[in-house]
């Protein structure tokens, strides 16, 4: 969600989208956990390239006007009727494959349309602001039509003018003109992504530590991958059939059709064998993606329970009366755990001890686990509403109608809340300490800015090698047994 003064959705050059949004609640875009490559396959060499996509040229067979944003998707569907293939997908659905859920019974589908987060909290009764980031036009509540393909917004994601605006429930702006944007169709840009991907949460990289806007044109130290290799999202982030690549673990729990380094870096690339025994405990995360939020700064922590003070002055990266207060770090060193490709998942209606903090995602995977590596985390730290009475974390509606924007009335907010999601509300609210883990996969650095042994190893190492279970710094005790 976001405020209008906060974070404007018409930019200039880029436009709203949601490639890569996983299952959306914010997208923390983590790559696939997947083992080296066995001797006897062939290796990809370093330096792969992507490849060339042909162009075609849209405007002799887009008419001169639609009546609607419909009306182009079902232009689209004339000569694309595959397309509608996108409609099986969490970008549509916002929620996911059933999966099982470590602590729960049974398997559910999860997504951004049903959980919660710790940062703008839920899309339940907030759907005119939250729903500017789906790839539909005019999802205002629970009638929305997810079977109607000319729901489906095919601009958002193809369209190359930079102009083109979604406004509330997702329809876009009356200023935008649909025609110039269907006849500019070409293979989404990374400004197509990010639209969505750098601004979720409610404002430039509230969520992501590796995702903001400097990656449409970084320097080759900022992304190696982009500014010096020129990749699109769509390099990594396939879409055979329109079937996205990628997982966020911020909405999922495995990461089954992910994305991996070794995709194309299927055979390690360092010359020091000490660097390659490595691989089996480090991440390469961990290494080439020293620092996150190089250049613009990351929200790190947003505290709820300071909003709605009239004698504070706004500033979105200190204090907003409809939000909180925040603070937000720059080039910020990760924080390191035992990842092995899987998480937990706060549920709505969860019971949570209120005295201590919530981790809504937790990381799986310890030293003892065969199958996890050493990540690098943004870690989002968070003081979010829940249900005293009921000892529960509360999705109370904000930015829609009648919600807290417009009355800073808690109560009134946790009431239409409860008759947005089915949770019961006991009438006694407060606000509770949470966090959310976010692996990062995005900045990735030249390796010849890749971390260096006394980086980790010595006296002045970043690693807490003791809470990662190790007994002291494994370059004197050993690695993991």
């Amino acid at each position: 969600m976001e405020r209008p003064n906060e974070t404007p959705k018409k930019r200039g050059w880029i436009v709203l989208a949601v490639v890569g949004a996983v299952l959306a609640g914010g997208v923390a875009a983590a790559v696939a956990m997947r083992p080296a490559p066995s001797a006897g396959e062939a290796p990809r060499a370093a330096g792969y390239a992507r490849k060339p996509r042909p162009h075609f040229d849209h405007t002799p067979v887009i008419p001169d006007a639609f009546d609607s944003p419909q009306a182009v998707t079902r232009t689209c569907l004339g000569c694309h009727p595959d397309a509608a293939a996108i409609m099986k997908t969490s970008h549509w659905q916002w929620v996911g494959a059933e999966v099982q859920v470590a602590g729960h019974e049974g398997k559910v589908r999860i997504g951004k349309k049903n959980l919660l987060n710790n940062f703008c909290i839920s899309n339940r009764g907030n759907e005119k602001s939250c729903t500017k980031c789906h790839i539909g036009y005019g999802w205002a509540d629970d009638t929305f039509d997810f079977a109607k393909a000319e729901n489906v917004d095919c601009l958002v994601c193809h369209e190359r003018t930079g102009a083109y605006t979604k406004g509330t429930y997702g329809l876009p702006t009356k200023e935008t003109n649909l025609v110039a944007a269907a006849r500019s169709v070409a293979t989404p840009g990374r400004e197509n992504c990010l639209g969505c991907h750098a601004y979720g949460g409610g404002g430039q990289a509230v969520k992501h530590g590796d995702l903001d806007s400097s990656l449409a044109h970084p320097f080759e130290t900022e992304d190696v991958h982009i500014g010096r290799h020129q990749f699109l999202c769509v390099d990594c982030h396939k879409a055979p059939g329109h079937q996205l690549k990628g997982k966020a673990f911020s909405v999922s729990v495995e990461d089954s059709n992910g994305v991996a380094c070794t995709d194309c870096h299927l055979k390690p690339e360092h010359r020091d064998e000490r660097l390659n025994k490595h691989l089996a405990a480090v991440a390469c995360q961990t290494c080439h993606i020293p620092s996150y939020a190089g250049k613009l700064p990351t929200k790190a922590t947003w505290d709820w329970s300071k909003a709605g003070d009239p004698t504070r002055k706004d500033d979105p990266h200190s204090y907003l009366k409809i939000k909180g207060e925040f603070t937000y770090e720059q080039d910020a060193l990760p924080t390191y755990r035992w990842f092995n490709g899987s998480v937990g998942r706060y549920l709505l209606g969860d019971k949570i001890d209120p005295s201590k903090p919530t981790v809504l995602n937790p990381p799986f995977g310890g030293i003892a686990d065969k199958t996890a590596r050493i990540w690098p985390y943004k870690v989002h730290k968070a003081k979010q509403p829940y249900d005293a009475g009921n000892d529960y974390l509360f999705p109370p509606v904000t930015g829609g109608p009648g919600g807290y924007w417009t009355t800073f009335d808690w109560d009134s907010a946790f009431q239409l809340g409860s008759k947005a999601s089915g949770l019961p509300y006991s009438g006694q609210r407060g606000f509770a300490p949470t966090e959310m883990w976010w692996p990062l996969s995005h900045m990735v650095s030249p390796k010849e800015k890749a971390l260096g042994c006394t980086d980790c190893h010595g006296e002045q190492g970043r690693m807490d090698w003791v809470a990662l279970g190790y007994a002291a710094d494994p370059i004197k005790t050993g690695g993991r047994k």
